[in-house]
């Protein structure tokens, strides 16, 4: 039986460490709505402080906030 491998972020990359998908990846984003199931407001603080750390890496990159928070806004 495979193992499960969390889709986490490499560093300076920002790719997924398990599908090398731009993180956060689909799995990921999934992941990221279930343990903040009950706490919205917490999952986009969590990666608003992300973005500002992968702002550092990944300067000059556009699409940054559509990738790390508009996916995460309530519907």
């Amino acid at each position: 039986m495979p193992r499960y491998r969390p889709h986490v972020a490499a560093r300076p990359s920002w790719r997924c460490r398990v599908c090398g998908a731009a993180w956060p990846c689909s799995p990921a984003r999934l992941s990221l709505l279930g343990e903040y199931r009950e706490n919205r407001i917490g999952l986009l603080i969590y990666l608003a402080a992300l973005l500002y750390e992968a702002s550092g890496d990944l300067a000059g990159h556009d699409g940054l906030t559509d990738r790390f928070l508009t996916w995460a806004r309530a519907r």
